[in-house]
């Protein structure tokens, strides 16, 4: 390996830090100029919106009110610093754990909490918002990014894309092809690994031998960066330099995000089976909400007193919305009316022949 290639790796297990745990400044010359203390604070409340609308999601499960959900917690910061950035041309290209990612770039939270009850309508994004539906299957999605990346190139906009992705998805092929197109073809797709150190039960650890996420960029001539991403500040800064690599340069950036999954991986996960209790609890004190009341706190923009008047007007409009999603009728013709723009006759059949059970056996009312 020659001294560039060694100093190339070295640069990319070099973790990216503005904000430590205690909500103290470390790196003042990477902090954005436009994240002025007020604006850390909008970006807090937007963080803690999210937070609220995660765990209503999760009360609504464990009452039988909704499907299976995963959880964002502990996600917030960069979820919610990537999207800032965006324009309303750019494309979201979610996994299935971005709530807070789509809500910010315009997702009506009704649509999502749809979505997890099982109703089709939760997959559609109004007219001007583009987000692609939530993607199940672990990495595919990052393919369908570059699609759009070289999309935009051909068409010569200034549109970007970005792809959310969990650490065990670079373990799949998906994500080796698209990595390779991506800069291969020069698309402007920014990859965002939220590595939360588990995919499902099995930790970080048994994914890759490599030492970071990030440094697997190097493979295909990419940029690739490690990110505190329990730091809010820290993923704006690295976020910025993404898109404007995007835009102005049509390249990408892969996104190492260190973060932590708070919650299980799903609700039909118990993360206690696998998950050490020590390092749970250590992470917990990480969590990118604390620290920014730390740091808002100093500045006399934070007390106890305005997180409970911000949750509780927080959780009035969230409870607003669940109930508004709970009144719209799900029609089980939706999941083959919006697949094809034309109808394949095997998917008529299996649609004449739900709608004739559904006669014989009507939905009992309670």
């Amino acid at each position: 390996m020659t001294e560039s290639q060694t100093s190339q790796v070295t640069s990319y297990m070099s973790q990216v830090q503005v904000m430590n745990e205690q909500g103290e400044i470390v790196n003042a010359p990477l902090r954005p100029p436009e994240l002025t203390d007020d604006k850390i604070r909008e970006l807090y409340e937007k963080m803690l919106f999210i937070k609220i609308a995660d765990q209503k999601a999760l009360n609504l499960q464990r009452q039988g009110r909704m499907g299976t959900y995963p959880s964002v917690r502990g996600q917030e910061a960069i979820q919610v610093a990537s999207t800032t950035l965006l324009k309303n041309t750019d494309w979201i290209v979610p996994a299935f754990r971005e709530t807070g990612a789509i809500y910010m770039h315009g997702m009506p939270l009704k649509n999502i909490y749809l979505y997890w009850m099982g109703n089709e309508w939760g997959s559609y994004a109004p007219e001007s918002v583009n987000i692609l539906p939530v993607s199940i299957p672990v990495g595919s999605q990052m393919l369908h990014a570059v699609g759009i990346g070289m999309a935009a190139t051909r068409k010569k906009t200034d549109t970007i894309a970005v792809t959310y992705f969990g650490d065990g998805a670079t373990s799949e092929g998906d994500f080796h092809e698209a990595m390779n197109f991506a800069t291969l073809y020069k698309t402007p797709v920014i990859f965002v690994c939220q590595n939360n150190q588990f995919a499902i039960s099995v930790p970080r650890s048994k994914q890759t031998a490599s030492p970071t996420l990030a440094q697997k960029a190097i493979a295909y001539a990419c940029e690739g960066v490690q990110v505190d991403g329990n730091d809010l500040l820290a993923c704006y800064a690295v976020c910025k330099d993404a898109v404007q690599r995007a835009r102005t340069e049509k390249m990408p950036t892969f996104i190492e995000a260190v973060t932590y999954r708070l919650s299980d991986h799903t609700t039909s996960d118990d993360a206690t089976r696998y998950r050490d209790a020590v390092d749970h609890e250590s992470w917990k004190k990480k969590d990118p909400l604390l620290r920014l009341q730390k740091y808002l706190n100093t500045k006399n923009l934070w007390n106890e007193k305005i997180e409970q008047e911000l949750t509780e007007k927080f959780e009035t409009e969230i409870q607003a919305v669940a109930e508004e999603a709970e009144k719209i009728i799900s029609n089980p013709a939706d999941i083959f009316d919006y697949t094809y723009a034309e109808m394949p006759e095997r998917l008529r059949q299996q649609k004449e022949e739900l709608l004739e059970f559904i006669k014989r056996n009507p939905p009992k009312t309670h």
